[in-house]
């Protein structure tokens, strides 16, 4: 897409890159109306969280969980000049599904939302992004406070929603995956990429869209 083309197409005060989400999500959701957490100040103008938004659904497959997606690793707002680009802004939103957890009493994991705002922080910080079969250690529980053994995090393209062209460029959904202590030891021992897509393999033979269980242990 050409510059003249895409403003021809688009109005200044158009979301360009963030209905190019909410169409695919209804690809998978149909009408469900998501419960939907922004942050009190936006980032660009000294808010704290670099992400603008996050959707969460409630998804049936497998079990029943959460399927939470970001919005704000992408170029989510008009931008002439990034018309038909190679990636949108990042390459990436995040998603996160998330199996109910007792401590969270029947509320929405908001943690999660902070957890997702830290990896973004971090990738706005170091200019370093993430990609399939990236994983980071959490050097804790991955929910503050929390006895649970999830203490990292890897992250692979989400089974349903995988990858989209924007008029922005490209965007994968890069789920993350909550790892247990001795996942995360033995990627540590093997840090190459393909030990974490040979232990994501191994998962999905009883976990397909790798749903994150806080009472996981290993």
């Amino acid at each position: 897409m050409t510059k003249e083309e895409y403003k021809k197409l688009f109005k200044e005060d158009d979301a360009v890159g963030w209905l190019a989400i909410d169409k695919q999500l209804e690809s998978i959701y149909g009408t469900q109306e998501p419960r939907h957490y922004a942050p009190p100040l936006h980032f660009a103008i000294g808010g704290e969280d670099p992400i603008d938004g996050t959707s969460i659904y409630e998804s049936e497959k497998q079990i029943p969980h959460l399927h939470m997606v970001s919005y704000g690793m992408s170029q989510l707002y008009y931008d002439e000049e990034q018309a038909g680009g190679e990636f949108s802004k990042w390459g990436f939103e995040f998603t996160f599904r998330i199996k109910p957890f007792s401590e969270d009493n029947g509320s929405d994991p908001t943690w999660a939302i902070q957890v997702m705002n830290n990896l973004a922080r971090y990738v706005f910080e170091s200019k370093r992004w993430f990609e399939p079969y990236h994983f980071i250690p959490a050097k804790g529980p991955i929910r503050l406070e929390t006895a649970t053994d999830i203490v990292g995090v890897a992250f692979v393209p989400d089974p349903e929603l995988g990858m989209i062209q924007t008029p922005h460029g490209e965007v994968t959904f890069l789920q993350m995956v909550g790892l247990t202590t001795k996942e995360v030891e033995r990627l540590l021992a093997k840090p190459q990429t393909g030990e974490v897509e040979k232990l994501i393999n191994e998962m999905r033979e009883s976990n397909p869209l790798l749903i994150t269980d806080l009472d996981r242990v290993d």
